[in-house]
């Protein structure tokens, strides 16, 4: 098979991220005896600086970790609604949406202390060792990649007309970064020059000055910084400028959490994922909804075919509208449990609504019994397109960015996108991240920091009794989904995608492709499967403002090949047939417990992303 790059494989160890300066700064450690967990933060404050469109400081970060020898563990870096963030505070305003830019649309930023808590309890390196590769980024100056200037160009009169300080930052000669132009951000590096500072008079321990800078962050000069600047009105895509509700209490609050992981067991295989106060359980029940023979061979789809396809398209409509009528944080015990939606009799109910034509409709199940709970976002929601189309008929090609790429609407409306990273090394420590938020486009710069607040609330909905509620404390839910796979109780594959809702569609058909086609090299065959045609569809809520349904759609590349495309038109999916290569942005490491060879892979998509190893 066709790949645009070899699988890499060696014994000593390997990562892999949307960027290959992170990769490379996680590699640095790697050489200099760090482990993967210190390789992954190294990664993680190197993303902020080189991808500032797709993650920054103030964002959000789900991990999955499986040190050598123990249990896999999720960390969760992603915080909760500020204290004053109530449905009636946000109704008050008129609002009937959680803003999708500005300081109202904040959650307690809480991807600092997940990546120091990691550093912290897992790793070997003085944070200084591995923050030194962001510090030198953001001082000297990196090359921008194209998307960051086209970021900027798409939010430019954004910032020039309500906020000054990102224009002052991405805008400083009033144009927009060049590809390849040198790009600086002076004020975060000293943010943590200083950060560093005052940790390291706190003592010379190494866990000790990791401590120090999470209350620097929670308590001192940037919780300060953020606290103050929320508090100031900002325009956001309401029209209107609005104050936000975080505080510094809020943030001195914030730690990050360890949790159980939820997983599924498929032929062999366990997944790993974050609970539903992410979607990451929708990538399990789309495993469970697959018929047991399925990619077998015996009169079943075979890998790539059109009915492989439209099994896989119809299936992830079942398990997104599970996610809209049942995925929220904090739900309580007499919610729906992820074991009720894994449940066999559950699943194969849920199973035989997969028919031959394409459905256009939003099915959530009834776990239990119970009946779904859709609020206003999914019974109202724009539905764009219109239902399915008659047999024969579809989109027209188009060539268009695919889901997972930031976009923003002439409102000032942004889909923000999202960074991933997974490091193994040689003594066996995995681990897959996916940070996102806090992006150049979500919110001002705030000056004396050099990086913007996320916003990730605008994910929580302003109703009350919803599973994803906006309520003081909650998380609200979010699309980021890192994924550990093990076999035999052995960590063997980490991998993830940035992509929004696109992530447990684009990730679960690169699982698929690496567990059911043969091995390279006596290995897994992770660049062919991350090479492989990839696809989605929309035909839910999308959990960015504002909220739109595409019914019965499904974009996929034009390289899965004309055969495929005429018989899922035939099945009454609306195709949009995209760029050749538009779809996912997967990046993977895997290592083979028996023989201790190790391998990675990245996207080539947007020619961004890079794996290395040795």
């Amino acid at each position: 098979m066709f790949t645009t790059r070899p699988t890499l494989q060696g014994t000593f160890g390997m990562a892999a991220s949307s960027h290959w300066l992170a990769t490379a700064a996680a590699m640095a450690v790697l050489e200099d005896g760090g482990n993967a967990f210190d390789a992954a933060v190294a990664a993680g404050f190197t993303l902020q600086v080189v991808e500032p469109h797709l993650n920054g400081p103030a964002g959000e970060v789900p991990i999955i970790l499986a040190p050598a020898g123990g249990r896999p563990q999720v960390l969760c870096g992603q915080g909760g609604a500020p204290a004053g963030a109530t449905i009636e505070h946000y109704t008050s305003l008129g609002l009937t949406d959680v803003p999708g830019t500005g300081p109202l649309a904040a959650a307690v930023p809480g991807a600092f202390d997940a990546w120091l808590l990691l550093l912290r309890d897992h790793g070997t390196k003085h944070l200084s060792e591995v923050l030194r590769y962001a510090i030198g980024y953001a001082t000297d100056g990196h090359p921008a990649v194209p998307a960051v200037g086209a970021a900027v160009a798409a939010v430019r009169e954004q910032f020039e007309t309500h906020w000054p300080s990102s224009a002052a930052l991405y805008l400083p000669d009033g144009r927009p970064p060049a590809p390849g132009a040198l790009l600086r951000n002076p004020a975060l590096a000293a943010t943590w020059r200083r950060l560093l500072a005052e940790a390291e008079a706190a003592g010379a321990g190494r866990e000790q000055q990791i401590d120090a800078a999470r209350r620097v962050w929670g308590q001192g000069f940037i919780a300060a910084a953020l606290a103050e600047f929320a508090a100031r009105p900002a325009m956001d895509t309401s029209g209107e400028p609005h104050a936000g509700v975080l505080s510094g209490a809020d943030l001195a609050a914030f730690e990050a959490t360890y949790e159980e992981p939820v997983s599924y067991e498929w032929r062999g295989w366990t997944v790993c994922k974050p609970g539903p106060w992410s979607q990451g359980p929708v990538f399990l029940q789309q495993l469970a909804l697959l018929p047991h023979e399925f990619g077998q061979g015996s009169g079943s789809p075979a890998y790539g075919d059109a009915a492989f396809v439209h099994t896989l398209i119809e299936g992830g409509k079942l398990a997104m509208a599970d996610r809209e009528a049942w995925y929220g944080d904090n739900a309580g015990p007499a919610e729906v449990t992820v074991a009720e939606l894994l449940d066999p009799a559950y699943s194969v109910e849920r199973r035989s609504l997969i028919g031959e034509f394409a459905s256009a409709e939003l099915r959530p199940g009834r776990p239990g019994g119970r009946l779904p709970r859709l609020g206003r976002r999914a019974l109202d929601a724009p539905r764009l397109g219109g239902s399915a189309t008659a047999p024969g008929t579809g989109e027209p090609t188009v060539s268009q960015p695919s889901i997972g790429e930031p976009s923003i609407a002439a409102d000032g409306a942004t889909k923000g996108d999202t960074c991933h990273l997974d490091v193994v090394d040689r003594w066996g420590n995995m681990v897959s991240a996916t940070p996102s938020g806090g992006w150049l486009q979500s919110s001002p710069v705030v000056p004396q920091l050099g990086f913007p607040l996320g916003t990730r609330l605008q994910m929580a909905q302003l109703e009350p009794g919803l599973p994803n509620s906006l309520s003081p404390g909650r998380r609200p839910r979010t699309t980021l989904s890192p994924s550990l796979a093990l076999r035999d109780g052995e960590p063997v594959l980490a991998f993830g995608t940035p992509g929004g809702d696109a992530q447990d569609q684009w990730s679960l058909h690169f699982f698929l492709a690496v567990a059911l086609r043969a091995p390279v090299r006596g290995g897994l065959d992770l660049q062919g499967a991350i090479d492989a045609p990839n696809w989605h569809q929309e035909s839910f809520p999308s959990s960015f403002h504002p909220h739109a349904m595409h019914p019965a759609r499904v974009t996929v590349e034009a390289r899965i090949g004309d055969d495929v495309i005429a018989e899922l038109r035939r099945r009454r999916h609306r195709v949009q047939v995209a760029g050749a290569w538009s779809e996912g942005r997967l990046c993977a490491v895997a290592r083979d417990p028996r023989t201790g060879i190790l391998s990675a892979a990245a996207n080539p998509r947007g020619m961004q992303g890079y794996a290395a190893g040795r």
